[in-house]
């Protein structure tokens, strides 16, 4: 159900500081059960996947039209909407949405699924970015192992060009993640550069979950330990590594192409 609920032209509006409050602190978005999206298919995408909007706020001016869809609307200056805008080019719509927390046990995984787990991942947006390439490649969960950040911090949603929710996103620790994937009989292909073969030689046509460590760190041991094989990308220039969300997708399109074949 859509309703007007006022007109806010000035930036101490309570509602404008809460607003700026979930987009910055992870603890407002714990306290409230809320976080923010913007832009009108991020929007539109969050709702399709059932979402519930508390409060949508939009900007006439700049989006067109008045929002159509379900929420709580309150129209704002374009003035306040670049202030509150976390960036540029989100068609004058940003909604304040009530958070969803999945747990291990509520995925419901197809015949040899393919997952991706991240673990301590610490950039918002490397794990937007592996969120579009796990969307893309039609990756059944990603798992995000004892993570360093927020999940619904806003550069997540807005990295993964609303992928964030289509691909099912769990947080849990290490170990209840190790047990789940070895319960479902589940391989553990983890990615290292140490004593590991090329990942092209790896049989990624079973159920298979891929394992990123940090960029700066790697791996824990426990991950290490668990692995059913351990795999690496040929790296043939100067670095060592590539970017986090660069490795995944890499990987995850090779288990496309195992797949299809």
């Amino acid at each position: 159900m859509t309703y007007m609920e006022e007109t806010i032209t000035s930036a101490q509006n309570p509602k404008i500081k809460l607003l700026q409050e979930l987009q910055q602190k992870s603890s407002m978005r714990r306290k409230h059960g809320l976080f923010v999206v913007e832009g009108r298919r991020e929007v539109e995408r969050c709702i399709q996947k059932g979402y519930r909007l508390d409060t949508v706020f939009v900007c006439p001016e700049i989006s067109g039209s008045e929002w159509t869809g379900e929420g709580r609307v309150v129209r704002i200056s374009p003035i306040i909407y670049n202030k509150v805008a976390y960036r540029g080019g989100t068609e004058g719509v940003i909604a304040e949405v009530a958070t969803q927390e999945y747990r291990l046990h509520d995925l419901q995984l197809p015949n040899n699924p393919l997952v991706v787990v991240l673990e301590s991942v610490e950039k918002p947006g490397n794990l937007g970015a592996v969120l579009r390439s796990a969307d893309a490649a039609g990756v059944d969960a990603v798992i995000v192992c004892d993570p360093l950040c927020d999940l619904y911090h806003p550069n997540v949603i807005r990295s993964s060009t609303g992928a964030f929710f289509s691909v099912p996103c769990v947080a849990c620790r290490s170990e209840e993640c190790i047990a789940f994937l070895k319960e479902h009989g589940i391989q553990i292909l983890t990615a290292q550069l140490q004593d590991s073969k090329l990942y092209y030689d790896t049989d990624m046509r079973r159920g298979t979950a891929i394992i990123m460590g940090t960029e700066s760190t790697g791996l824990t041991s426990q991950w290490r330990e668990a692995a059913d094989a351990h795999i690496r990308i040929p790296m043939l220039g100067i670095t060592d590594s590539l970017n986090v969300s660069v490795s995944a997708a890499i990987l995850m399109y090779e288990a496309v192409r195992q797949r299809r074949q």
